[in-house]
């Protein structure tokens, strides 16, 4: 077996742990992969030489080509404020394109493969992880998701490991959101929405009946980017009717500061849509969309601290 060949070998040992750490950084399949194709390069072109841990290494080498990767999302986006942006609105760069094709061998993601990797990761999480600052990300992924040391993580992100350690605090803490109601009133909106998105998704006529009010008023935003009703819809029947068999995509969030719910196929923000709940029912659903309404919005992932997990 030539040296390359071995090489090649240790490195597929790592590549699901790579791929897994990526896509956390990036909530993109393809880019994650880019990712990881471009730390084989790294890795072919300097070989073992030197390299006391292979794993750590290269998973040093993936966070900082995602770092590099968020800056520039970064910078285009406030270069082109108003365009959409979301976890999969970037393709990925040339280098990376470069680098796939000259890399070790892997198979192209699939609209499957990625639903997939993103229902396990969080639909939510990924939506979230998305309003952070790209050092904030890095820093949060690598130790609370993998436990990377923060005397590690300072240098990928060139601060110092009091610095990495705030990052990753700040970070978390946005993941968290903002409450905005005490935590039993929390958990009572947390019922009443998980019960009226499983209802949704079952085709529960009945189901939706009993946890919306008869009054109920399903506000549509007309800058949000999937179809459906461009006018106000009123009574429990006929919203019931409306979202009968539908929110497959949909999951609870934290939306300024209170129960929410995003629809973020495969992790890519469409809207948000805002309950409102009274004596254990929706009297009113909002719908919010559009990139400039979307990024203003507060998102934060549900805790099982609230007794509310999703």
């Amino acid at each position: 077996m030539s040296e390359s060949d071995w090489l090649a070998g240790q490195f597929e040992t790592h590549r699901g742990h790579l791929r897994g750490v990526a896509y956390r950084m990036l909530g993109n399949l393809s880019e994650a992969d880019d990712a990881v194709q471009e730390a084989w390069l790294r890795l072919y072109r300097a070989g073992e030489d030197g390299i006391d841990n292979l794993g750590g290494w290269l998973t040093t080498t993936v966070a900082r080509v995602c770092l590099d990767v968020l800056r520039a999302r970064k910078v285009r986006r406030e270069a082109e404020p108003r365009q959409p942006d979301g976890p999969d609105a970037h393709g990925p760069s040339e280098s990376t394109e470069q680098g796939r094709s000259a890399a070790a061998p892997g198979s192209p993601p699939n609209p499957e493969q990625e639903a997939m990797l993103a229902d396990s990761v969080g639909l939510a999480m990924l939506v979230v992880l998305e309003s952070l600052e790209p050092a904030e990300r890095v820093a949060f992924v690598l130790h609370d998701l993998f436990g990377v040391a923060f005397e590690d993580i300072a240098a990928i992100v060139g601060r110092s490991a009091d610095a990495a350690r705030q990052l990753a605090s700040r970070g978390r803490r946005r993941l968290r959101g903002e409450r905005q109601v005490p935590p039993a009133a929390l958990a009572r909106q947390r019922e009443v929405v998980g019960a009226f998105l499983a209802a949704s998704r079952n085709g529960d006529f009945d189901g939706l009946l009993a946890v919306l009010d008869p009054q109920v008023v399903f506000r549509p935003d007309l800058t949000a980017r999937l179809g459906g009703p461009r006018q106000e819809v009123r009574g429990a029947a006929e919203v019931a009717k409306l979202f009968s068999g539908r929110a497959q995509a949909a999951r609870i969030a934290m939306v300024n500061g209170e129960i929410g719910i995003v629809v973020a196929p495969q992790g890519r923000l469409l809207l948000v849509l805002v309950p409102t709940v009274e004596n254990g029912r929706i009297v009113a659903l909002d719908v919010v969309g559009g990139a400039d309404r979307l990024r203003a919005v507060k998102l934060g992932v549900v805790q099982e601290s609230d007794g509310t997990s999703d």
